[in-house]
């Protein structure tokens, strides 16, 4: 393999796996990332295509995603 080539220890489908089967995930409740992670392991429209098919809405601030799993309106407080 070339020096070149970047490979990374997950592929999309097991990193996405590995949110989205989170206890936390699976109660619904609310997870963050690494932007640069999500970017680096599925890339961002992978991630926001998944986010859409579940239902889901996230923010970004600062170098994370949180992901709110579950389907309910999500109000900005300021």
């Amino acid at each position: 393999m070339s020096g070149s080539a970047k490979t990374t220890p997950l592929s999309p489908e097991g990193y996405l796996l590995g949110i989205f089967s989170s206890k936390a995930a699976r109660d619904g409740a609310v997870i963050r990332r690494k932007s640069r992670d999500i970017e680096r392991y599925v890339g961002r429209q992978v991630f926001l295509s998944e986010l859409n098919r579940r239902g889901y809405a996230a923010v970004e601030n600062a170098g994370q995603i949180v992901i709110f799993c579950n389907a309910e309106p999500v109000h900005p407080l300021a």
